[in-house]
């Protein structure tokens, strides 16, 4: 069995030993070295090519940012982030992972976390499920400024529709994948647009103002009780649980602290098997780049109490890690794979039909 090698950068050497122990303490991972700063990270980088790197955002003489930005371009390896919970710390996190990270964990207690201990788990599925993201789809996805397709706004005012709903499921790259599609929506998308994005609390809010501030469409964290709005996008807050409930001719976002469904929390198959029970709805569906299978439990259930929904996933050829999309279209009942830039323009079309 080959051996998952790590690196480990941290400017902590209490950080450093404990991640190293967490990680060397897997009988599938073996940490090959430690770094304190970015500019050693570079050179055990190019000295022994790590399979995975974990990699600390606030570092003195070269930051978490910076190494990033230069492992993307001098050799793409999946890295892992860790990042404190300040507002601050949230900030640098999402925007490293339009940067090319794969994924993030969050300390638990600041920049040196006392009880890193308790994300035993995570930082090790983490890093084992990094070692099988395609960072190369991550470089190739240059993040551009939001351009608007010719003739979409046209096609937007002349939708007549307005019983329609969309529901996006993404995960591991899923804020990449994500910035890439809302910030191509028009401003007159004639649906809200309700979704889920597995993250921890603290984050989501962060990441909807992140896109709210690129896209042409409002973007939200979803409130508890809020009635849902035509060219919204509403993300599920970290933590909780997203539905959507029909009452009278209005859509109402409800967002509950519940056990997690498989692990995640918010689950797209919770969110999905709400848009089944909207009576009066045409129901539209996404699942993007992600790890494991959130979403093809949810996309059956409505797919069977609404025979009109339209299903898209993400093709492979696009993925950053193809585990939710691949699992929504084993199930048969995907009716479009589209790849990621063209999502967008796939929806609208599809709504205009």
């Amino acid at each position: 069995m080959r051996l998952i090698n790590v690196l480990v950068v941290d400017d902590s050497a209490f950080m450093r030993k404990m991640i190293s122990d967490i990680l060397n303490a897997h009988p599938k991972m073996n940490v090959i070295a430690t770094a304190r700063n970015g500019k050693d990270a570079l050179e055990k980088l190019h000295e022994l090519q790590p399979d995975v790197i974990t990699l600390d955002v606030e570092m003195p003489i070269m930051d978490g940012m910076t190494t990033l930005q230069k492992i993307m371009v001098e050799k793409p390896t999946p890295v892992v982030m860790l990042s404190s919970l300040t507002q601050d710390g949230t900030e640098k996190t999402l925007e490293s992972m339009t940067l090319g990270a794969v994924d993030f964990i969050a300390k638990p207690s600041g920049s040196i976390s006392l009880n890193i201990r308790d994300k035993e788990a995570e930082i090790r599925t983490k890093v084992l499920q990094a070692v099988n993201a395609n960072v190369n789809k991550l470089v190739e996805k240059e993040i551009k400024k939001p351009v608007i397709p010719m003739n979409t706004q046209r096609v937007a005012s002349n939708v007549t529709k307005s019983n329609l709903i969309v529901g996006i499921g993404t995960s591991t790259g899923g804020p990449r994948a994500l910035q890439q599609v809302v910030t191509q929506l028009p401003k007159e998308f004639p649906a809200p647009i309700v979704i889920v994005q597995h993250m921890p609390a603290g984050f989501t809010n962060s990441l909807a103002k992140r896109l709210d501030n690129l896209s042409q469409i409002n973007v939200k964290e979803a409130e508890d009780l809020e009635v849902l709005q035509n060219g919204t996008a509403y993300i599920a807050p970290g933590g909780k649980q997203f539905r959507v409930e029909q009452r009278g001719n209005q859509l109402i976002a409800r967002t509950t602290k519940e056990e997690p469904r498989n692990g995640h929390q918010p689950s797209v198959d919770v969110l999905f098997e709400s848009l089944a029970e909207l009576s009066s709805r045409q129901v539209y569906t996404v699942i993007m780049t992600g790890m494991g299978a959130d979403g093809a439990n949810g996309l059956i259930t409505v797919k069977q109490k609404k025979q009109d929904t339209v299903a898209f996933s993400e093709s492979q050829e696009t993925c950053v890690v193809y585990g939710m999309p691949q699992a929504a279209e084993k199930t048969r009942l995907v009716d479009h794979v589209v790849r990621l830039p063209d999502i967008s323009n796939a929806l609208v079309k599809q709504i205009k039909a």
